[in-house]
């Protein structure tokens, strides 16, 4: 049960951290220059754009399956509560795999979109 519970959580966050930079690049004032950490690569990662389109669509569908499981979760009893959390991570692999990318590729894109600026604009730009 803990790799299904590791899943979505990384899923979650990963999802959330996207989000929530979509959300930051609307208000952000487009004469704003990018940063970077020192000693951080500014080449960006190639990944396809039918990779970052299929991990947009990934993204949607995870987000969609999470919020009808945190409901479930939020009013079932504790005893339901690892069956709930098995059933939200065969869901959201499900919405990963339905759209053509395996749960790998799906995560280590998720990742290098929270690491590498070009990329996350990239999947930004698909998710609105």
């Amino acid at each position: 049960m803990k790799s299904s519970i590791g899943f979505c959580v990384a899923s979650l966050a990963t999802a959330g951290l996207l989000f929530t930079a979509a959300a930051n690049a609307e208000d952000k004032s487009p004469s704003a220059p990018p940063t970077t950490a020192p000693g951080a690569t500014t080449a960006p990662a190639n990944i396809p754009d039918t990779k970052l389109d299929q991990v947009a669509a990934a993204v949607k569908k995870v987000s969609a399956v999470s919020n009808t499981y945190e409901q479930q979760l939020a009013q079932a009893p504790a005893t339901d509560k690892d069956r709930i959390l098995g059933e939200a991570d065969k869901a959201m692999r499900k919405a990963v795999t339905d759209q053509g990318i395996s749960v790998d590729e799906y995560l280590n894109i998720m990742k290098t979109a929270q690491n590498d600026p070009a990329v996350r604009d990239k999947l930004v730009q698909r998710l609105k």
